[in-house]
């Protein structure tokens, strides 16, 4: 079993360093939820748009793992903000999960207007012990400087888009000078990666695939991604990355891929 260390958010919560996402994974949802438990993740990343809540909490159940071993994320959906519903619909996701407290909740997009109403919503779940730690998906830095001068409690996780063709840079800077830890939604570009030249030669040189260089320059650069898989064997090789590193040069290579190439802009959807 690979071990796989934790970061701490601003408070406290260790936050496992990669995990496993399950968007569109649908019926395949609980075995590979299943299949990452057994090779180690410990951090499952779902949410209410994606309907299979409720497979991740069977997952959880027939893990034999303790609760607290396991860190669960799931989010808040723009239907359940636009009819200002989003105090129950957290409700429904923890009774979708079958889980007494969810480990971290996310808005999942910024919607205008209606950002910090939800946000208030997150404190007060946090504030009832209902929620370990809170954060956001999708934001911008404008989304969180609209949100940050007037929170109680401060965004803990910032989940996007980022991948070596997308590297967001600037939104990271911003976010390691606020102490708000990063997550990385389609860390892999949804295999578009795979035929990059660089990227296979670093992958001959150090024996690994294109996706585990990928993965390991995410961690290096101390974001959290959260690959997708419903193939065991992918998951199991999404997670042995902690057995090398990356050079300087080499880090520095993969940041010149960028080329600021975004599947989804949150504020022009």
């Amino acid at each position: 079993m690979i071990h796989i260390p934790s970061i701490p958010l601003k408070n406290g919560v260790e936050l496992p360093c990669l995990g496993l996402g399950v968007y569109q994974c649908e019926e395949q949802t609980e075995q590979a939820v299943l299949w990452a438990l057994e090779v180690g993740y410990r951090h499952i990343d779902t949410a209410a748009l994606y309907g299979n809540e409720r497979q991740v909490g069977a997952a959880v159940r027939a893990s034999g793992l303790r609760r607290d071993e396991i860190f669960i994320t799931t989010k808040l959906w723009d239907s359940e903000q636009k009819t200002h519903k989003q105090y129950d619909a957290f409700l429904q996701s923890l009774d979708r999960l079958g889980l007494d407290y969810i480990d971290l909740y996310l808005i999942h997009w910024p919607l205008p207007g209606l950002a910090l109403e939800s946000w208030r919503v997150l404190e007060k779940c946090y504030q009832e012990g209902l929620v370990r730690a809170i954060g956001v998906s999708n934001f911008h830095q404008h989304h969180l400087e609209a949100i940050l001068p007037q929170a109680e409690i401060k965004p803990m996780v910032d989940q996007f888009e980022c991948h070596p063709y997308h590297s967001q840079k600037l939104l990271l800077a911003f976010c390691k000078k606020e102490d708000i830890v990063c997550q990385a939604w389609s860390p892999l570009l949804r295999g578009g990666l795979m035929d990059d030249l660089l990227l296979t030669e670093l992958a001959w040189k150090h024996g690994k695939s294109v996706a585990q260089i990928v993965l390991r320059w995410h961690i290096q650069n101390h974001v959290v991604p959260i690959p997708k898989s419903v193939h065991k064997e992918r998951i199991y090789e999404n997670a042995d990355i902690f057995d090398f590193s990356l050079d300087e040069a080499e880090m520095a290579a993969i940041d010149g891929l960028n080329r600021n190439q975004a599947r989804l802009d949150p504020d022009n959807r």
